[in-house]
């Protein structure tokens, strides 16, 4: 009984805070990073540091979830609103074991606020018994419950934390032009410009691309240039290099290692960038699946950014099952673990390598975060270990509204600088939209 008191005790601090920052005075008063917890709960854990950690992981996700409110129809620097943009990036994606595409809950403010305050507690809640049930581990159930309501650490809530600070923040800041670096072209275009190691494109004005067997005009397709004013980014195919394709099935696509770094120029856009405002936080191996065209279809393998060190795998692939089969028992995992070692194409030894030149790639990533977009909070890289001797090491494209792909991180770096943001815009929403002036 007072396990579910506790749960009782942690929505209700939830309902509390989510309020104060969605109508109540956190709506029209500073983002205090540093307050003890929110007015309305406490987090009793035994490591102080960690407490401290966890109260301000608290305040920040529910000050980010009211957010989604206040963006909802404001202009996005990709798509016309934040509405629009949570649709396009929900569509495919749903809680798993639901088979529900999330986008449904995009059709209106009420039908996204119930899936905030109904619908998250009570997957909260289930995964929470899932878990403790798995586990025999009953005594922890209401500790569960409160990490996955208030402090969540699983790939979406990361990802979609991230996605808001990156929309409040271009539109307080006017869109600076760093955010073009989302576009496949703009991106190239710039890094080729600027010296960093972009993946090549071809300057052909067109290409003509001919079925081997049609006749009489047919199977004939022209593709213009962007070079030229067309929508086509005409390219070589990139190989693997042989250090990755090692750890690869032999029908493999392109596997990228997805970096993300943060920019701490981007709380601050009046004053001079530097390359060490820029830390590189995570990085990811996409092991490909056999036969799949891109890396989007992998096993994500950690690695350690210290040591380069590849450890174990994992996939989010159980998030994007749609379809009502879904809710069948057995069809669908409610949730994965780091349990790979082995490329499952193939049983090819993954964990246990190591990416020996991690320190210079990370660092190649810090200084093109630098140069190409550093008023932009966090970016992730899609870095190319190549065949190509001429260039070994490239970058496919940017992602600025990024998740990390269940890799590893300094949750407490991450954190410091999140709230840091949202200090500062904050206070920037207050002067925009609410007449808010700075104390002098």
């Amino acid at each position: 009984m007072l396990q579910f008191t506790s749960m009782a005790y942690y929505t209700a601090s939830f309902y509390g805070c989510f309020f104060y920052y969605l109508c109540g005075k956190g709506k029209t008063e500073p983002f205090v990073k540093d307050a003890c917890g929110s007015p309305f709960f406490k987090i009793e854990v035994n490591d102080a540091s960690e407490q401290q950690e966890l109260l301000k992981y608290s305040r920040i996700h529910c000050y980010s979830l009211a957010i989604i409110f206040w963006l909802w129809d404001k202009p996005h620097y990709r798509k016309s609103s934040y509405q629009e943009d949570l649709r396009d990036n929900l569509r495919n994606v749903a809680i798993p074991g639901t088979g529900i595409p999330l986008s449904i809950f995009t059709v209106h403010k009420i039908a996204a606020l119930c899936l905030v305050l109904i619908i998250n507690p009570l997957v909260c809640a289930m995964a929470a018994l899932h878990y403790c049930h798995k586990h025999q581990k009953f005594s922890s159930l209401s500790k569960e419950y409160m990490t996955r309501l208030l402090t969540p650490d699983d790939w979406f809530s990361y990802w979609r934390l991230n996605s808001r600070v990156t929309a409040m923040h271009a539109l307080l800041n006017g869109n600076p032009e760093g955010y073009n670096m989302e576009n496949k072209w703009a991106f190239l275009q710039t890094g080729d410009r600027l010296g960093v190691p972009v993946s090549p494109f071809l300057s052909t004005p067109a290409i003509v691309v001919k079925h081997k067997n049609e006749e009489g005009g047919m199977g004939i397709f022209f593709y213009k240039n962007a070079l030229e004013g067309g929508d086509w980014i005409i390219q070589e195919k990139i190989d693997n290099s042989a250090w990755v394709s090692a750890m690869l099935p032999k029908r493999s696509p392109l596997s990228t290692f997805r970096v993300i770094t943060q920019s701490r120029a981007s709380l601050d856009l009046s004053k001079s960038a530097s390359v060490t405002d820029v830390t590189a936080l995570s990085c990811v191996f996409r092991a490909g699946r056999e036969g799949a065209l891109t890396d989007h279809d992998s096993i994500l393998f950690d690695v350690d950014p210290k040591t380069g060190d590849i450890l174990k795998g994992t996939t989010n692939a159980h998030w994007y099952r749609l379809g009502i089969h879904e809710v069948l028992p057995g069809r669908c995992p409610w949730r994965s673990i780091h349990n790979y070692t082995h490329h499952p194409d193939g049983n090819i030894a993954v964990t246990g390598n190591k990416m020996k030149d991690i320190r210079n790639v990370l660092h190649l990533v810090e200084e093109s975060h630098f140069k190409m977009c550093p008023e932009v909070p966090l970016a992730g890289w899609d870095v190319v270990l190549s065949a190509d001797s001429k260039l070994p090491v490239c970058l496919l494209e940017v992602n600025l509204s990024c998740n990390f792909f269940r890799g590893t991180f300094d949750r407490r770096l991450y954190l410091d600088f999140i709230a840091d943001s949202f200090e500062v815009l904050q206070k920037m929403r207050l002067e925009s939209y609410s007449g808010y002036k700075k104390s002098k």
